[in-house]
């Protein structure tokens, strides 16, 4: 793992404090202790298994030469078929380089002085047209399966609305079912400044905001996406998502998030002068944790 530490660990010691906070205030304390009971023991028999926990890669380091850990089952799958892509690669560029070089040492003009007559040969074609054809077979039938797993949608559990604006996210969620009058929840996130991080340790310079997405864990999300005013894409690595924003289009996708954590993406399409300053921070929770605290948040806001 390329993560880096330092920051790391005071972002899983922030996420940590936040839901230890409301879950003071909740009902499901002994829900809440059994789960980090097992996954956060300081012990010294369990040191290996924390330090690979803090080392957990949901945002870019510097000098990454690897994809994101994966959060979602499409990104788990786009990971395999990237080490499967990567093997054939490899065996490609070592049989041409073997080729290439046994052909300069072997025919040079000192070592084979004698021309052969070479005109014709039906085994050479055969072979040099049947190997990238079968090359090809092996890398479409995982390819089209990933694409169509990509694409398919499943009978979401609820909906999350998410709209792009010159140069921030605006969210809204309104599938929940309570005895309020308010049950939608809108909020906007902007990036904050290098002023606002002078005092915040263990954040990320240009890729944190004031307002975090929170979405539940094993739960199947659509998430219909637009744009206000130019076209946006709404990305977060981790997740293998990469979703166009169009003014006047709603695109949908299908979402399910297998782990907890905090989780970094950006507008991944050219958007304007502030394009570069358009992040995204989604934090995931366990079902029961999230729905107490959207239930708080509407709760809030009806007052």
């Amino acid at each position: 793992m390329f993560g880096n530490y330092k920051h790391w660990t005071g972002n899983i010691i922030h996420y940590l404090c936040f839901v230890i906070n409301f879950m003071k205030k909740s009902t499901h304390k002994d829900t809440f202790f059994s789960l980090f009971k097992n996954s956060i023991n300081l012990s010294k028999e369990n040191v290996i298994f924390n330090l690979s926990f803090l080392l957990i890669c949901d945002a870019p380091d510097f000098w990454q030469l690897r994809l994101q850990d994966p959060a979602s089952s499409v990104m788990e799958g786009i990971l395999l078929f990237n080490k499967h892509l990567l093997f054939i690669i490899i065996m490609i560029v070592i049989l041409t380089g073997w080729l290439l070089f046994n052909t300069i040492y072997s025919y040079d003009e000192f070592n084979n002085s004698k021309p052969t007559v070479f005109f014709h040969s039906n085994e050479l074609e055969i072979i040099w047209t049947s190997l990238p054809a079968l090359t090809l077979l092996t890398l479409a039938s995982p390819s089209f399966s990933l694409l169509y797993s990509m694409d398919e949608i499943s009978i979401p559990d609820f909906s999350v609305k998410i709209l792009g604006h010159q140069w921030f996210w605006s969210y809204e969620i309104s599938d929940f079912r309570s005895c309020l009058q308010s049950t939608t929840l809108k909020y906007a996130c902007y990036m904050l400044s290098n002023e606002e991080l002078r005092n915040c340790k263990g954040f990320f310079r240009n890729l944190e905001t004031n307002k975090r997405v929170i979405l539940p864990t094993n739960t199947h999300m659509r998430l219909l996406v637009s744009a206000v005013d130019v076209l946006h894409s709404w990305t977060i690595p981790s997740f293998g998502l990469k979703i166009d924003a169009c003014p006047g289009r709603l695109n949908q996708v299908n979402l399910f998030i297998k782990r907890f954590g905090v989780f970094f993406g950006q507008c991944s399409e050219i958007c304007g002068v502030n394009h570069g300053f358009m992040p995204i921070v989604l934090l995931s929770l366990p079902i029961s944790q999230y729905h107490y605290l959207i239930m708080t948040s509407l709760e809030s806001n009806a007052s």
